[in-house]
């Protein structure tokens, strides 16, 4: 019983110490969503949508929540945030082609229509994030409505 108390002990103060490190913060701001919002125009409840379930992790500005102050949650919140931000990047919109960002419109429907986004590691703890079959077809509905345009816009040759 004595070496568990001993494992333990040498457990928490590792704990303790690893409180003193953290990654860095993905605090943007939101003046680098004006070039996305402004060319895709989304609906009101759509834009509300979008900052419920996906800017946290597709943009340069993450609003944090309190467990992100706890080693090593916040490692595993700063990994995901990164992995959302190389699949997608709402604040890099204007460095996307026109291809590209079909393509990423693409993918976005499809991953909302079938429920793979927001991952359920988010909605567990956003439960204002889980998305209704109305609020699904809103933004399945708004990414064809920008396709079209892309589809009609002129393209380099």
């Amino acid at each position: 019983m004595k070496i568990l108390k001993k494992i333990g002990l040498v457990l928490l103060i590792a704990f303790v110490i690893a409180q003193f490190f953290s990654p860095e913060k993905n605090e943007g701001n939101t003046e680098d969503l004006t070039a996305f919002l402004a060319e895709t125009k989304p609906s009101a409840e759509v834009k509300t949508i979008l900052e419920t379930t996906c800017f946290d992790c597709h943009t340069s500005n993450t609003n944090y929540p309190w467990y992100n102050s706890i080693t090593p949650v916040n490692f595993w919140l700063a990994e995901h945030i990164e992995d959302g931000r190389k699949h997608l990047d709402f604040s890099k919109w204007s460095d996307y082609s026109i291809k590209k960002k079909d393509h990423k419109f693409d993918e976005l429907a499809e991953e909302v229509e079938e429920k793979k986004m927001p991952l359920p590691s988010y909605t567990y703890t956003h439960g204002d994030a889980n998305l209704t079959d109305a609020q699904i077809k809103a933004v399945v509905d708004w990414v064809k409505e920008v396709r079209l345009g892309y589809a009609l816009a002129p393209r380099p040759q």
